[in-house]
């Protein structure tokens, strides 16, 4: 087993020390499954480009603002914000101190709405 599989604590310390993986913006921290946890710390402007599962965001630090397709909402420390696959989506106007768990599951396209 890899390590991103074994672990059962993951400081917030120890994520913002962790590099980006190689042609990502986030550094994996735990995958199991369909699922990865993963930490992004974005400096400057946020590119990131749809992904293809579902994801939620729990905030570690910092402010700014959350666009995901046409809403813009604001965030702070300990709020979640969930993006639904292939939606597009960025953080703006963020914080120096702006960092972000991020935690992708489900299948690829994403789950199907309940409701």
């Amino acid at each position: 087993m890899s390590e991103t599989q074994t672990r059962t604590l993951i400081t917030a310390a120890e994520a913002a020390a962790t590099p980006p993986s190689p042609g990502r913006l986030s550094a994996l921290l735990l995958e199991h499954g369909t699922m990865q946890l993963r930490w992004f710390a974005p400096k400057g402007e946020d590119t990131q480009t749809p992904h293809d599962q579902d994801e939620l965001y729990i905030i570690a630090s910092g402010t700014g603002w959350f666009r995901r397709g046409a809403e813009r909402v604001p965030f702070g420390p300990h709020d979640a914000l969930f993006v639904r696959a292939g939606e597009a989506h960025r953080f703006e106007d963020t914080s120096p101190d702006f960092a972000t768990w991020v935690i992708f599951y489900g299948a690829k396209g994403g789950e199907k709405s309940s409701s």
